[in-house]
């Protein structure tokens, strides 16, 4: 549509001074010309939107107010490292046993894989065998030592001291963000 097809002598009747005085004059007499149960319904309807729009208006507030609720709380949650247990390395366990055969000849000490066996033939040998077991509990750093089986005297069939230990180290890992 261009210009110059464009009626504008029709829009100069909608900014006449008088055009103001028509829409009130309107207003007035609509109810006459509708009626009112068409005025009630609009009412109504205008009621139930200002109520959806109130209703909306405070479920968003509440919103707002929980999400940052949740996010102080979030940021009071205290970050926890991660603690595992690996086997201790068998060479390392190793050079313990050879250490072990220096300092307690009359014991018989082998490394397996994350294990250590602490053996005597006779039960005279008990206080170098607690020290051994003393020794290996105090062996490593960060090492965790359980008695996996320990027999002394009669109970033992193979020897008159005996106890395997499975020898783990603790590992600390930086907490996950």
């Amino acid at each position: 549509m261009s210009s110059k097809s464009f009626d504008w002598k029709s829009l100069q009747k909608f900014l006449d001074p008088e055009a103001a005085n028509d829409f009130s004059r309107f207003m007035d007499k609509m109810p006459g010309h509708v009626g009112q149960g068409a005025l009630i319904a609009a009412g109504i309807a205008w009621a139930t939107v200002a109520a959806l729009g109130l209703f909306t208006v405070m479920q968003a507030k509440e919103l707002t107010e929980l999400r940052a609720t949740l996010e102080t709380t979030e940021a009071l949650k205290p970050l926890v490292p991660t603690i595992s247990s690996e086997p201790v390395s068998t060479p390392e366990l190793t050079k313990l046993a050879t250490t072990f055969k220096d300092i307690y000849p009359t014991l018989t000490v082998t490394a397996n894989s994350g294990a250590l066996s602490i053996k005597s033939n006779q039960t005279a040998d008990f206080a170098q065998f607690r020290e051994a077991m003393g020794h290996v509990v105090n062996g490593g750093k960060g090492w965790q030592v359980t008695v996996d089986s320990m027999c002394v005297g009669r109970e033992c069939q193979e020897s008159g001291l005996g106890a395997n230990l499975k020898i783990q180290k603790l590992k600390i890992d930086k907490p996950a963000s």
